[in-house]
């Protein structure tokens, strides 16, 4: 479909050696994307790859001082044009566990929060000049059914950051709309698309996995690519006139 084109377009998308970045940045480079991708790991993102269409790829961690910002004017130098889409992804556990909240280390408290909420505001910050001089955009962050109850991981700190993440997508969806920028994102439910959804559901046992079944309507769990579809979706002219909203991707959860 012509509203699924992206040839010429920029799109930068986080957090793609794996799972739903892998996905999102294959299926905008299907599309005719020039597509950017970042990931702490080199390896992974080889794999990513290793696929038709133009997806170039840099290993760093977004959290560092000043790592989005550099980033991206990488990316907008090398293309020659402002990221068109931004695609922000990155996240995760960083390997945490469920502890008492008396427990848990400030250190990794700020650990979750640096990835899952900071790095996003600052990849924001760093692309909206272009899109503003361009006078359109489109920035797809991706939240989490934790962003809109609490979590099944327990993790404090991950709840806390994808709940601001869905305030800070709803924030700055009203301030850049006057720019025709829109900013919305992506909700997904329990996806197996990585090593800590894996171990998660390989925790609930065979009872727990029943029981996260039956609460699907679809009665089964999602994949990557049913995430990608629904960021192409937003990305597209199709979704115009949507702005500040998030689209749980559950299965009906």
């Amino acid at each position: 479909m012509k509203e699924y084109d992206f040839a010429g377009v920029t799109v930068a998308v986080t957090g793609a050696g794996h799972g739903f970045g892998r996905a999102i940045a294959q299926s905008f480079a299907a599309l005719g994307a020039q597509v950017y991708a970042c990931d702490l790991s080199a390896a992974e993102l080889e794999e990513t790859a290793d696929h038709p269409g133009a997806i170039h790829t840099t290993a760093f961690d977004l959290t560092a001082p000043g790592a989005a910002k550099a980033w991206i004017a990488d990316v907008e130098k090398h293309a020659e044009s402002p990221v068109g889409v931004l695609v922000s992804n990155a996240g995760g556990v960083r390997g945490q566990v469920m502890r008492p909240v008396e427990e848990v280390p400030e250190s990794d408290w700020h650990d979750i929060i640096a990835i899952n909420l900071h790095a996003h505001f600052s990849l924001a910050q760093a692309v909206a000049p272009g899109m503003k001089g361009a006078g359109h955009g489109r920035i797809v962050t991706i939240s989490s059914g934790a962003g809109l109850q609490p979590s099944r991981t327990g993790i404090q700190a991950y709840t806390s950051a994808k709940h601001g993440l869905i305030g800070l997508t709803r924030q700055l969806a009203h301030e850049l709309g006057p720019h025709g920028i829109t900013v919305n994102s992506v909700a997904p439910g329990l996806i197996l698309s990585n090593p800590s959804s894996i171990r998660q559901w390989e925790a609930y046992g065979p009872e727990g996995q029943a029981r996260v079944m039956s609460s699907i309507a679809l009665r089964r769990l999602g994949e990557a690519q049913d995430i990608a579809n629904a960021v192409m979706f937003l990305a597209s002219p199709m979704a115009n006139y949507i702005n500040g909203q998030v689209l749980s991707v559950d299965g009906g959860k």
